[in-house]
């Protein structure tokens, strides 16, 4: 079952737009954008074996959804201080292109599209920053991008950051706000992530999308009946990740 089959249309003219949120790693990337960033630092010889292991240890609680985000964030972007924006979006484009581009799930592309032929507003909504989305929000043609916000004074980092960061609750409360500014019809809209931290906004909208769910994700929807979906890197599917029949496609949609 393609991606774009378990979709499903709304049609309703009477209230406000509807959107369509997408999360960004293991969502509409098939990886940790994060962790490609420390191995390049590594690399190039840019990081410590300290910080290495550092980052490493937080990516493993990201993804067990038990990380103390706002701490972390404070500590990442402490370490950007003084750093012109203008070299480091540079820097990060360039990589992304060579190093994260290729995991750009082909699933993700085919359902942006499809929601963009629906007319719905495009959103990306992530914990990450714009120097480090930007790039996919090119590639991809996504209109709008609700992020992290870093401090930036006369074009340089200040090692600060506008808090709550984009996660969690404070997802929750970004979603809302761009909802509210563009008269967004939440009930009516969808969002795509692979988080439990993410649940807050799963609850918010009419359509929660489970993707490549995390295994407190995973627990959460088989509680509530709810399908998920597994998206794969530039069109690659596993022979056993073949679309089922089409009495088992009929049945997700269903419950999706």
């Amino acid at each position: 079952m393609s991606a774009v089959e378990n979709a499903s249309v709304d049609t309703d003219p009477s209230s406000g737009q509807v959107a369509a949120f997408f999360d960004v790693d293991h969502t509409l990337l098939a990886c940790n954008s994060a962790r490609k960033w420390v191995e390049y630092l590594w690399r190039n010889g840019r990081i410590s074996i300290a910080a290495t292991l550092r980052s490493v240890w937080w990516l493993v609680k990201y993804r067990l959804s038990v990380l103390d985000y706002e701490d972390v964030t404070q500590k990442v972007v402490a370490d950007y201080a003084g750093q012109s924006v203008a070299e480091l979006c540079a820097e990060i484009e360039a990589w992304f292109h060579s190093d994260v581009e290729p995991s750009i799930c082909v699933e993700g592309r085919e359902r942006i599209e499809w929601h963009r032929a629906q007319g719905h507003v495009l959103v990306l909504l992530t914990s990450g920053t714009f120097v480090s989305v930007e790039p996919l929000q090119k590639i991809l043609n996504v209109p709008n991008l609700v992020c992290t916000q870093l401090e930036i004074i006369d074009g340089m980092l200040t090692g600060n950051y506008h808090r709550p960061s984009c996660f969690g609750p404070g997802k929750l409360r970004a979603g809302l706000a761009f909802a509210e500014q563009h008269g967004i019809d939440l009930e009516r809209s969808y969002f795509y992530t692979d988080s439990y931290s993410d649940r807050p906004m799963l609850e918010r909208v009419g359509h929660p999308k489970v993707i490549n769910p995390d295994p407190r994700l995973k627990a959460w929807a088989q509680r509530r009946g709810m399908a998920w979906e597994q998206w794969h890197p530039q069109g690659v599917i596993p022979a056993h990740d073949q679309p089922p029949s089409d009495a088992a496609a009929s049945t997700a949609r269903g419950r999706a």
